[in-house]
């Protein structure tokens, strides 16, 4: 994606299902799962640097002794910081007896992160400021071991508000205005209740109160906590959570709009949120690792059962699309079949924006991600070469000659790497003119790639979001090798309505189809329309969720989809671009063939998978129209 487009977190869970003894003997050190847990977390550094977190819980050390062991960063390399910051605690190991270093327990006792259930976050930002206080895992404490709550979550809820005033009418003062603390005080309410209700029944029974520490570790259940505690969440999720006696579960969502998958043997249990991760770190093949089914949670009990449990009824499954075009990585075997595919269903589009002209057309991409979307557009157009040529070599019958043959049979579609993402500009001039021309060197051509005043140029992207990099930079550049035509093609839709469920895209006004839009209403005489809108949107303010339809739809409503493309061509080309410039997007109608097993799709439609969602597109609506910015949730 040639724009910076933030997006939602990773978690990794690690669980040995065997005592360190095991890992000691069999992989020569206590710190396996350590290491694991590192490597899931730096195989999703994609996924958020803002900063990580990393939680270690023991089993079964006795009291008086440390037992959660927490380090987070808000470094320029988090990762990195707070494993380094491990290895210092870690650095004694050195100079300790043999018989120490063979001990287990005495290992266990002494360093922090000597223990059997890991969890790692990496922290993308959407809302509250890059504090150390809100990087996660995040902690609720408490002196009985079951009581204690440790929470890390890829989410964002729409509805925090609403679950706020829930917590207050318990009778709780949240510290803070989040979804985060709004999530990690819902549970531990309800892990309290569990706790309390748990105690009382073995208290009846005649129990000590230090049996019944232990008898509320066996049979806490952690499916009717979970319930209960999400019944109202309206937003994307798959939170990981531990409890302090040993208990670990990650939940997704009803819709599955966040990923999860899971991985486990004899040896070990694993979470995150990305499969190819898992397949990568444990040496694994695909069909080993699980997607968490939306709805559900997969649990780990402190004895190692796993299981997988219903947490909230499953809803129409409408996992992230966006996953699918860019944010996930390409290795996964199912993602680099689909955006190759997204690619190839371009081709006819991309054929007619051409003319059909292939023997002055270099084809390109914008590097580095829309790789493989490029690998499928030019398959597609090798295939309607190979089609072409059939049908001459058939209609030249007898008159065919060896010369004529080897030149039809020589016909390839034009490929070149015409542009080149050179470095990360720090863009610390605060002047417009001055940012805008070091936004202009971040991409750099390969000069020699195109003809003068005779080449089209085609280059693919992942999506065109705000369009700001393609206009001041890509076609800036790119117009220096002097093409008679660039066509911009996107393999993803255009983008129309804020994400509300972890994506940073949130503000209307961002969006280049959005503003095309606006411009169109006024070329047409229909900027009447957006009052129209705006009065709909604030009736239904005081409404509740369930009940507001998504009114922005309306604006588009007057426009086909190449209108609006066309519109969008025109202010990518500006004054300054000399080169003829058009777009290409793809179909919501071919996103659905590529990705058929992930069908969200609100970004492109308007359709959001929860209630909250056409609440927050109207609210982003009224704060385009009153000029405020921030998400609207």
């Amino acid at each position: 994606m040639s724009e910076l487009i933030q997006h939602e977190c990773g978690i990794a869970l690690v669980r040995l299902l065997k005592p360190l003894e095991y890992y000691q003997n069999k992989y020569g050190t206590w710190a396996y799962g350590m290491q694991k847990l590192y490597l899931l977390m730096e195989k999703q550094h994609n996924r958020g640097q803002d900063g990580a977190g990393a939680v270690c819980v023991k089993l079964n050390l006795n009291a008086g002794k440390p037992y959660i062991h927490r380090k987070r960063s808000v470094d320029s390399m988090p990762i990195k910081d707070i494993f380094d910051k491990i290895e210092i605690d870690n650095a004694k190991y050195i100079s300790i007896t043999e018989e120490q270093k063979n001990d287990m327990s005495w290992v266990k006792e002494n360093f922090p992160f000597a223990g059997e259930l890991y969890l790692g976050h990496l922290r993308y930002g959407t809302f509250g400021g890059n504090l150390i206080e809100n990087v996660h895992p995040v902690i609720r404490e408490n002196n009985w071991r079951s009581r204690n709550l440790v929470l890390a979550g890829n989410f964002n809820l729409t509805n925090v508000d609403e679950l706020f005033d829930i917590l207050v009418a318990l009778g709780q003062h949240p510290k803070d205005f989040s979804d985060t603390v709004t999530i990690l005080e819902n549970v531990g309410h309800f892990l309290d209740e569990e706790n309390q209700g748990l105690f009382e029944l073995f208290k009846k029974r005649g129990n000590s109160n230090k049996d019944i520490s232990t008898l509320i570790e066996k049979n806490i259940d952690l499916q009717n906590i979970l319930r209960n505690s999400s019944k109202k969440w309206d937003g994307g999720y798959a939170i990981a959570g531990i409890l302090g006696h040993g208990d670990a579960f990650v939940m997704r969502d009803p819709a599955g709009i966040r990923p999860a998958y899971y991985y486990h043997d004899e040896e070990i249990a694993v979470v995150a949120s990305e499969r190819p991760v898992i397949q990568t770190v444990l040496n694994v093949p695909a069909d080993m690792v699980h997607e968490i089914t939306p709805g559900h949670a997969f649990i780990i009990k402190k004895d190692g059962d796993v299981s997988l449990k219903v947490i909230k009824e499953a809803t129409k499954k409408r996992s992230c699309s966006f996953e699918r075009i860019y944010f996930s990585r390409g290795s996964d075997t199912t993602i680099y079949k689909e955006r190759k595919m997204l690619g190839e269903l371009l081709t006819p589009q991309i054929l007619e924006a051409i003319d059909y002209d292939l023997d002055n057309t270099v084809f390109s991409y914008i590097p580095n991600t829309a790789e493989s979307a490029f690998f499928g557009m030019i398959k597609g157009v090798e295939k309607y070469i190979l089609e072409q040529n059939a049908r001459e070599i058939l209609a030249l019958g007898n008159g065919l000659t060896p010369e004529k043959l080897k030149e039809i049979n020589d016909r390839r579609p034009r490929v070149e790497k015409v542009a080149i993402k050179d470095l990360k500009m720090r863009t610390f001039i605060s002047q417009e003119k001055g940012r805008n021309d070091l936004v202009a060197h971040i991409y750099d051509i390969t000069y020699g790639t195109l003809r003068a005043n005779v080449d089209t140029l085609v280059i693919i992207d992942d999506s065109i979001v705000r369009g700001t990099t393609l206009q001041k930079s890509i076609l800036a550049i790119i117009d220096r090798l002097e093409p008679k035509r660039v066509v911009v093609v996107s393999s993803s839709p255009q983008i129309r309505y804020p994400d509300c469920y972890g994506i940073d895209m949130s503000n209307l006004s961002d969006f280049i189809a959005f503003r095309a839009t606006i411009e169109l209403l006024k070329d047409t005489n229909n900027e009447h329309l957006l009052n129209s809108v705006l009065e709909k949107c604030e009736a239904q303010l005081q409404l509740p969720k369930e009940e507001i339809k998504n009114h922005v739809t309306e604006i588009y409503a007057p426009f086909t989809d190449q209108q609006i493309s066309d519109k969008i061509a025109a202010m990518l080309k500006g004054n300054m671009i000399k080169a003829e410039v058009k777009v290409v997007y793809q179909t919501v109608e071919n996103l659905h063939i590529a990705c058929p097993n992930d069908l969200g799709d609100w970004y492109f439609t308007g359709d959001y998978p929860t209630p909250g969602g056409n609440k927050v597109v109207n609210k982003a609506f009224i704060n385009y129209i009153q000029g405020v910015k921030g998400r609207a949730y």
